[in-house]
Parts: C-alpha cells; structure tokens; sequence
C-alpha cells in the first residue's frame, strides 16, 4: 500500500512571478527528443521572465526559485530566461509542485513555459535554509511532500494550519468518503475509486483542494511578514502511466484532473497572498540518477598547500568572505583619506585665527 509523506517545516521564503505568453504544451525538441518542462502559473508583475525557450537545468531549479524569491546564491545562474527583479519588493510565498509521469500538461496559452534538461532528483531544503537563517525570529510556513518518503516533519505554523491535513492513504481514504471531496465532485469517467494506482492519483488531487481549503481558512498567512514556501511532489500520474499506458483514457482523464486541480491551486495561492506569490509546475517523465565523474590531475605536485588535507585541497573560503573583504578595504580606503585630510588641515592652520584658543589668549594678553 502507497502512503503519501508530507514534510512540513518552519520557514519564509519569498517568490517571484512569471509572466510570458506561449503555449505550455509545446514540446521541446533537442535531436528530435521530446524534452520535459518548467512551467510558471503565477507570479507578480515586479518578477520578470523572459519570453524564450531557454532550456534550464533541473539541478538549478533551487537557484531559480531562490532568485525568485530575492535570495542571494553561491553561484551564478546563467539563465537568461529571469529578468532582474525589484530591488525593495519580493514575493510573499513560492509554490513549486514537481509532477512526475509525463513531459508537460495543457496549460492556457498565457502560461509560461521553459524546456527542462537533465531532470536530476533536487529538493528546496538549501531554499528553507535560507528563510529559517534570515526569519529566525518570525514564524514562517514551509510545506513538502514527498511520496517516496513516509515520515512527517511539522514545525512552527504547520502545526497549527496543517494539522488536519491527512497523511497516510488510510487517512487519506477516509476523507474521500467524506462530503466534498474530489470522488463527487470532479468527473471521474474511466477512473475507479476501487482501484489503487486511480485511488492514489486521486488522493493526492484530494491534498491539493485540502491544501488550497486550509489556506483560505488561514488568510493570515499573507500578513506574516516572513516568507512562505511550499513544495509538492506528485507521483500518482506515473503510476498511472506504469499501470494503463500514456494511450488509455485512464492517462487522459488524470492529465485533465490534474491540469484543472494545479490551476486552482495557483489561483487559489494567489488568491491568499493577493498576487505577491510565485507558482511553478515541473513535469518530468522520469526522472535521472545525477552522473559523478571523479578525475585526477596529471600535474599532481606533492607540495600540499593544505597540510590538514591528504588530498592538496585548497582552504575553504566563508560564503561572506567577499562580503567582509570589501568592507575591510573600503573602510581602510576612508580612514586613510580622512587621515590625510585632517592631516593637511591642521598643517595648514593659522593658530592666530583658526584656533579659538589661541584667540583667547590673545585677547587675554591685550587686556592686561
């Protein structure tokens, strides 16, 4: 039996919004393969993505959603496809859902979307370290989940806003046999409740509508001034496909489902955080075990410059190292000129007029 994982952490994170005007269902071709995509449903308009078919790693979608969130990152992201954006304004939250199973989904054409390569496994937890480092003192909401995963982290917010959230397909089982949920409300047609790979597509359909009910539930959320991030992997449409093939019409009516359930998430997500929330949708067919190629140097020298290092590695810099240098030099570069400044004048004074004790002595001297 399938269980559902989620991850819930204590975290702000900003977001940056997208707007671009093709078609997400394009495909990507590369030698005539069909590529997978990275696919924005929302963003504000001080977030700018550029109009493009850019092909953007997988294993620099953290980067990306850390620039779109205002955040600073160890390296470049050499992307052309996001324009700077506004210096005093970042968005309030970032959604990215990871969907698995196929390349992209039929989006509206005002929906922005980028060719995905090297689809590597990756996960936001460098993104979450960065809201809890720089909002350790507010109260932010970080949401994962994971289906290949089965364990439960909540902190902070989460314990209280998603704490009726259900977590196990038992759970999760329970509440489709309740009033409103997406077995009498969306048009099932070739799905079957009975079934476990539909009932699994199902229930993590249902954990959107739940997500998106507890968010409109929990409107205070926008008002925190820490940021939010929210993370989803979806893997009930792969089993879909493993199961009934990308032909049958199980595949079609869950692409349907699941196209209609991301868009009013993205509404909804707006909705809460009024238009100041970035919502992305990554869609990969499978996903790729990351390649390591370890090499060796033919100009070893047995000089090390490390002695703590067997491997002549070289001294690891701080991430503020570039930060703290420039502040060392320039307040050097001004201490000294002030030096020379103060030094000029005083050696240039006339102790008879500029110097007021000096003129007080002379009047004094006068007077007697």
């Amino acid at each position: 039996m399938a269980i559902l994982s989620y991850y819930f952490r204590k975290s702000k994170s900003s977001t940056k919004f997208v707007r671009i005007y093709q078609h997400c269902s394009l495909f990507y071709f590369s030698s005539g393969v069909l590529g997978d995509s990275l696919t924005v449903l929302r963003s504000p308009q001080y977030v700018t993505f550029r109009d493009g078919q850019w092909p953007i790693s997988g294993e620099k979608i953290p980067d990306l959603v850390a620039l779109t969130m205002g955040f600073s990152i160890h390296e470049d992201l050499d992307w052309p496809g996001l324009a700077a954006g506004w210096l005093f304004q970042r968005p309030r939250a970032n959604a990215l859902i990871v969907v698995r199973g196929l390349d992209s989904l039929d989006f509206p054409k005002n929906i922005s979307c980028y060719p995905l390569e090297n689809p590597v496994p990756f996960t936001l937890d460098s993104v979450a370290n960065t809201v809890h480092t720089l909002f350790a003192d507010s109260t932010p909401v970080v949401l994962q989940l994971a289906p290949s995963e089965e364990r439960l982290y909540m902190m902070g917010m989460a314990n209280t806003v998603f704490e009726d959230l259900p977590v196990t397909l038992q759970q999760i089982r329970g509440r489709l046999s309740q009033d409103g949920s997406v077995l009498t409300s969306l048009p099932l047609v070739s799905l079957s409740r009975n079934n476990e790979a539909d009932l699994l597509f199902l229930s993590e359909v249902q954990v959107l509508y739940d997500i998106s009910a507890l968010l409109q539930k929990h409107k205070h959320l926008a008002k925190d001034p820490a940021p939010d991030l929210y993370s989803l992997e979806l893997a009930g449409l792969e089993e879909i496909v493993r199961r009934y093939g990308t032909d049958s019409p199980q595949f079609t009516d869950a692409t349907r489902i699941l196209t209609s359930a991301l868009q009013k998430f993205a509404d909804d997500v707006a909705n809460v955080y009024a238009n100041n929330a970035v919502v992305e949708v990554v869609t990969v067919k499978t996903f790729e075990a990351p390649l390591t190629r370890k090499s060796r140097s033919i100009l070893e020298s047995k000089q090390i410059s490390n002695p703590g290092s067997p491997y002549n590695l070289a001294y690891k810099y701080d991430y503020d190292y570039a930060v703290v240098f420039n502040i060392v030099l320039w307040l050097m570069i001004v201490l000294a000129l002030s030096v020379i400044v103060i030094s000029y004048n005083l050696w240039n004074m006339d102790p008879g007029y500029d110097s007021i004790i000096y003129r007080m002595t002379n009047q004094k001297i006068r007077m007697d």
